[in-house]
């Protein structure tokens, strides 16, 4: 029988056993951690190729379970999504983002039943999955029948530790090759747009995402802006204020305005103003040479 790798990520220690407790009874899926937060999911998400989340839609910290699943909507090979609710309020919000079913807790075993069919209809992680106890290469019979597995549980609280150490074993056999372009990849109606950094003009935090902006559009995406700093930054972008990033290519002016406050102006056939702040003006100074 195949399993699918599962995380659970739900902020409620009893929902998560419970969960734990039915999902146990499935052959085709094998629960492999929990999470009680979206960073907390992503992080292990990089250490398993999890095939589906069984997800609330509420989590703590700045991004939600919806938010999250936006996130994961831009990754190629993403996790089916099943949310687990307290009520319907936010179902049909749910299946726009792609969701494989929404479920109202605590949930009824024929109700979970219907959500697996879905799943193997949907989720690419049951098409993927390897059996259960598969080893790399083939036994003999004779070695099977010689052979014993002993399972131990792993409780809750052992669960981050455990995550941590299987991340650093897999980082250690793993030599990943990375191709440095200067091309920002951008998710765009389930496709990936590969926009060359001479196309942006600035970048524009919003919450925990950033708008990027080019001379014909604007583009949300996933990235937080401090993160497109430390990558833009040697390709002659500057932060020019808390919510903007700017290319300096693209700047034709520098103002000065009454009460010592300052912005810039970009080019193309739509000029646009953006603030500086105080703090940042003498090191934009420097870097421009003034």
């Amino acid at each position: 029988m195949s399993q699918v790798k599962t995380l659970i990520v739900h902020a409620d220690p009893a929902v998560r056993a419970g969960l734990r407790q039915i999902l146990a009874g499935v052959e085709s899926l094998r629960v492999l951690g929990a999470a009680a937060t979206a960073f907390e999911a992503l992080e292990m998400l990089e250490a398993i190729p999890y095939g589906v989340f069984f997800l609330s839609p509420d989590l703590p910290g700045p991004t939600s379970g919806m938010e999250l699943a936006q996130i994961l909507a831009s990754r190629r090979n993403r996790p089916s999504l099943v949310f687990v609710a307290d009520d319907e309020s936010l179902a049909y919000k749910a299946f726009e983002l792609g969701a494989a079913d929404y479920l109202i807790w605590p949930v009824a075993p024929e109700r979970l039943e219907r959500t697996l069919e879905r799943l193997k209809g949907l989720s690419p992680g049951f098409k993927q999955a390897q059996p259960a106890g598969a080893w790399p290469e083939e036994r003999s019979p004779s070695a099977q029948e010689d052979q014993q597995t002993l399972s131990l549980p792993i409780e809750e609280h052992e669960e981050g530790p455990f995550i941590s150490a299987l991340k650093q074993a897999w980082d250690l056999t793993q030599k990943k090759k990375t191709v440095d372009i200067d091309k920002l990849p951008i998710s765009l109606d389930g496709r990936t747009l590969l926009l060359p950094y001479p196309h942006i003009l600035f970048v524009e935090a919003y919450e925990d995402y950033s708008f990027v902006h080019t001379a014909q559009q604007k583009y949300l995406t996933s990235y937080r802006l401090k993160n497109l700093e430390e990558r833009l930054g040697p390709h002659g972008f500057f932060r020019v204020h808390r919510k903007f990033l700017v290319n300096l290519e693209a700047v034709t002016e520098i103002a000065s305005l009454p009460g010592g406050q300052f912005m810039l102006r970009t080019q193309g056939k739509t000029r646009i103003e953006l603030p500086i702040s105080r703090r940042r003006i003498g090191e934009l100074k420097q870097v421009l040479g003034l």
